[in-house]
């Protein structure tokens, strides 16, 4: 009895979980460059009641007796899957197609990796405008360094950025030329391996390996940056929406197990009465 009290706890608490995962999916339904998260499970271990042998007569038996003992949340990946295009007024909104993501400089210096292309011209030291997030963060160039203009050469607004990422600024016949600024993308071998941080920001980790520049790296499949458009969410409501049912058809499966279960307890304590 305590056996299945604890596997129906465990249950509960998993499923919990999944719907820890599933609100914060339906929370960034309006997240640019967010991608959903599925939360996976695993069985505990399981506890051998009879072995292949123990019969009533000692004959040989084909199998075993073991019954498990719960479930666990072994992950939460996240799904890298290529969100929708959604058409933006802003001049420095950018999309990626492809498995490319932008590199920005975290305040400690660090590089943090987005998919987030809700970008702007934010002033700079000197003279110069940098490309930066919406949380004031510079977006990094195909070098490393971060993407800025010097304001006395050009005017921010006239600035446009080419489908392989690089920084124009129209000549005297008014054609977009290229001023030898581009814009970096990344990207990694396990991409779920990547560490999850706020504002949809990753952080590589051992799991996920090293950023691979695209445009250092030959073997890529080189990503596509839009101009004018946005990454929309990963988020499909509706698939959500089941996945909560189902979350929370299970949880209610669980509870009446652990309800059967202290029924039966009763009963056998009122027995000796």
């Amino acid at each position: 009895m305590v056996r299945s009290l604890w596997s129906a706890a465990t249950g509960m608490i998993a499923q919990q979980t999944n719907l820890d995962t599933i609100a914060n999916n339906l929370a960034n339904v309006n997240s640019t460059g967010y991608k959903t998260e599925v939360a996976e499970f695993k069985s505990l271990l399981y506890q051998t009641m009879q072995t292949e042998t123990t019969t009533a007569n000692g004959a040989n038996k084909p199998i075993s007796a073991q019954v498990g003992l719960g479930v666990r949340n072994s992950s939460i990946t996240t799904v890298f899957k290529q969100g929708s295009l959604l058409a933006s007024e802003s001049d420095t909104a950018f999309a990626i197609e492809g498995k490319g993501l932008f590199a920005v400089r975290a305040e400690d210096g660090t590089t943090k990796y987005t998919r987030n292309g809700d970008l702007r011209f934010s002033l700079g030291q000197g003279n110069t405008l940098v490309l930066s997030t919406s949380g004031g963060l510079p977006v990094l160039s195909s070098t490393g360094q971060p993407v800025s203009i010097n304001t006395n050469q050009y005017v921010a607004n006239k600035i446009t950025v080419d489908a392989n990422g690089n920084l124009c600024y129209p000549d005297a016949n008014n054609n977009p030329q290229p001023i030898g600024v581009k814009i970096g993308l990344f990207q990694f071998n396990n991409p779920s391996g990547l560490y999850k941080t706020s504002d949809t920001l990753y952080v590589p980790t051992a799991a996920s390996g090293a950023a691979m520049n695209e445009a250092t790296s030959p073997n890529l499949d080189k990503s596509i940056i839009r101009q004018g458009y946005l990454e929309g969410s990963g988020v499909q409501v509706v698939d959500e929406m089941v996945n909560m049912i189902v979350a929370q058809r299970a949880y209610e499966m669980n509870s009446k197990a652990i309800t059967t279960s202290d029924q039966m307890m009763e009963l056998a304590n009122n027995l000796k009465r």
